[in-house]
């Protein structure tokens, strides 16, 4: 039987909170390195690469942010910095905008002949204030972060530790959901009511290693929406959060000034985010049709064992 709504947040916030609270000490107690901790000029090369994880990680549920931490960090790279990182999601916002562009005009001139009838209960309606609610606690979430914490980027909660438990939670949490959710609502289906559940979900991704399409999709599935539906839903929800994001940070490199040769080197960076990240949207509907999450689940649980593991036997600084 499907979770409800009520149950599914406080399962998920219940889960991140444990996440910063229970664990060793070791994994907590970031060291701080220099080289990592700073943003280093990256090259051509190095920008496709990280444009490519970028990409094939930000729409699959197994978070884009931790393989854009880690992935650098395990070849030699160091961390490419939050700025780099949240600019070069524009290529994957370009590459939703693209896949879904008919799906972003339906509802967009559907919302509005609504509105123009007073027909609230129009699904193009619902579809898209549930859109705009669903987008509200990620940026009230983002904003208290911002004030109230102002050098979390480089905070405890954005070190290797802390994404690896938070990808094994999250692991567990759509293990879980794959277990108890009953996968019946179609598209037709969907309401404001989901935009606003799946929109609490989505703002526990401002937590590095959730996965921010990883908590939506579990959230989906725990209120009875097919996979592919919740997958789909997800890729909407997420167009306003990753734009302003996006365009937040750009803004930000802009005024602290950005070189020709590091302007380059963001672009080519968005350039491949959106050509892979076109790849994995469109593969991951089609996977979802027709077979389970469980692949992902598996994936992440390894993923964060494997940074644990490799913090523990200081093979990595947990930075």
């Amino acid at each position: 039987m499907a979770l409800s709504q009520r149950q599914l947040f406080t399962l998920l916030s219940t889960s991140v909170a444990v996440s910063v609270v229970a664990f060793p000490t070791k994994v907590f107690s970031v060291q701080p390195n220099l080289e990592l901790n700073a943003a280093p000029q990256l090259n051509l090369f190095q920008a496709v690469v990280l444009g490519m994880v970028q990409g094939l990680t930000e729409f699959l549920p197994i978070s884009s942010t931790a393989h854009l931490k880690v992935v650098p960090v395990m070849l030699g790279w160091g961390d490419p910095g939050v700025a780099f990182t949240a600019v070069i999601q524009l290529g994957s916002i370009a590459a939703v905008l693209w896949y879904f562009w008919s799906d972003l005009r339906q509802i967009t001139t559907g919302a509005i002949r609504a509105i123009a009838r007073s027909d609230y209960k129009s699904q193009d309606f619902q579809l898209a204030l549930g859109i705009a609610l669903g987008t509200i606690p990620i940026l009230v979430f983002g904003l208290l972060i911002k004030v109230l914490i102002p050098d979390f980027d480089n905070s405890p909660v954005r070190s290797l530790g802390a994404i690896a438990i938070a990808s094994i939670l999250m692991s567990l949490l759509l293990g879980l959901a794959e277990k108890v959710g009953k996968p019946k609502r179609n598209f037709d289906d969907l309401g404001v009511q989901d935009g606003i559940w799946m929109g609490l979900a989505q703002a526990l991704s401002l937590i590095p290693g959730v996965s921010r399409s990883g908590s939506t999709l579990t959230a989906g599935l725990f209120t009875g929406l097919e996979r592919a539906t919740a997958a789909r839903f997800s890729f909407l929800l997420g167009i306003p959060a990753i734009t302003l994001a996006g365009l937040v940070e750009l803004r930000g490199a802009l005024n602290a000034g950005i070189g020709n040769g590091e302007l380059l080197t963001i672009l080519v960076g968005v350039i491949s985010a959106a050509i892979f990240s076109y790849i994995a949207i469109a593969w991951l509907l089609r996977y979802l049709q027709t077979k389970n999450t469980w692949i992902f689940v598996w994936y992440r649980l390894v993923f964060g064992i494997a940074i644990l593991g490799a913090i523990s036997s200081n093979l990595l600084k947990n930075s």
